[in-house]
């Protein structure tokens, strides 16, 4: 029997947060539980679940799953999701390390032979984001994802939407038509103002329009759906099955992004995606995240039929000059991006190796990120 002998946490740069499971047999895993701007809550969250783990079998991940999440009376929402997420990930990639074989191979095997990924580009100018887009094409992306908006009222005037979709409209006329763009919304456009945007936008032919509403207003998006032919998309901020059924029901969206490090890791992940599917929903996995989280998006997206396309945060800004997505791995090669996609692999696990020594050295470093505080210029606060 291969029993859960330790949990290891570790904080560090950029605002990551890493789990390190280790069984009585010596086998390691690694997750990435983390909340953006929440580590120290979310680690104190594995900490308290840890302690009915040590000693429970590794290998009995479903069991361990319904402990860790019915086993709670409050249960649920982003911080104890995202601790189960990585305490999951990590037994995956014990079980497969155990097994000699990659996670997707467990879930029924692979579907496809690359995954199609895309890069997140920042910048406050058209011609910062033109020179990102241009950057992310010689890395070897074809597709791109940016911030559609800033900060926003609950009703701007029409210059200002008009603002807004010239800005863009310049960027595809200076890239041309063959590159996709994912435009994100971030949850910061009311209804009211997210239909006449849509709308707007729509000749751009987006990629897809991410998160054009909260997600505490599902409904909305038939609304949208109205007014625009571009795919509309959510799910971040979503967690577990019962989180996204109602989305899925209500026939609200053409694509979802759930995040592995969230919505409850690999596995119920799969099962949402496989629910998806029932409703002709895509997948595109959301992932602003480590090599962790990354890793076990692309398990997920290899043995998922209708899994879209992978976003990755390498060089996002929220990194600054600290630690980037591949300086965690002993082979950052294993990431390495080819017209467009990322090459399936099959070593076991998750299908990366860690470097614990960087790991251990940046931990000394921790890290105190939190997302920034909007406010109107009348002093109220809006969303970021």
């Amino acid at each position: 029997m291969r029993k859960i002998k330790e949990l290891q946490l570790f904080k560090l740069p950029p605002r990551w947060l890493f789990l390190k499971i280790t069984t009585s047999d010596g086998i390691v895993g690694w997750g990435e539980p983390i909340v953006e701007g929440k580590a120290d809550t979310v680690a104190a969250a594995v900490k308290e679940l840890g302690q009915n783990l040590i000693g429970h079998e590794a290998g009995n991940i479903e069991d361990i799953y319904q402990m860790l999440y019915r086993g709670s009376f409050y249960r649920g929402g982003p911080v104890l999701m995202s601790a189960i997420s990585g305490i999951e990930q990590a037994l995956w990639d014990i079980k497969g390390k155990s097994l000699d074989v990659p996670v997707y191979e467990l879930l029924g095997g692979a579907v496809r032979d690359k995954m199609q990924v895309y890069s997140w580009v920042g910048g406050d100018k058209p011609s910062e984001l033109i020179n990102a887009i241009r950057q992310r094409q010689e890395m070897g992306f074809q597709h791109v994802k940016m911030n559609a908006v800033g900060k926003v009222k609950w009703l701007e005037t029409p210059q200002q939407i008009e603002t807004i979709v010239q800005k863009i409209a310049h960027i595809r006329d200076e890239i041309g038509w063959d590159i996709s763009i994912g435009l994100d919304f971030h949850g910061r456009v009311r209804k009211a103002m997210a239909k006449r945007l849509v709308a707007e936008l729509d000749p751009l032919q987006p990629m897809f329009i991410e998160e054009p509403v909260l997600s505490e207003n599902l409904a909305t998006l038939d609304v949208l759906s109205q007014y625009t032919s571009a795919p509309l998309a959510t799910g971040e901020r979503l967690y577990g099955r019962s989180g996204f059924k109602p989305l899925l029901e209500g026939g609200y969206v053409d694509i979802i992004q759930p995040d592995l490090s969230h919505a409850g890791g690999i596995w119920e992940t799969r099962k949402i995606a496989a629910m998806a599917e029932t409703y002709d929903v895509a997948i595109a996995p959301h992932c602003p995240l480590g090599p962790i989280s990354f890793a076990s998006a692309l398990q997920l997206d290899f043995c998922s039929p209708n899994a879209l396309i992978q976003e990755t945060s390498l060089g996002i800004h929220y990194h600054d000059d600290s630690m980037d997505l591949l300086d965690y791995l002993v082979d950052p090669d294993i990431f390495e991006v080819k017209d467009g996609y990322i090459e399936r692999n099959d070593r076991p696990g998750l299908g990366i190796e860690i470097d614990e020594k960087k790991v251990k050295k940046a931990a000394q470093q921790s890290h105190d990120w939190h997302n920034p505080i909007w406010r109107n210029e009348d002093g109220s606060i809006t969303e970021w």
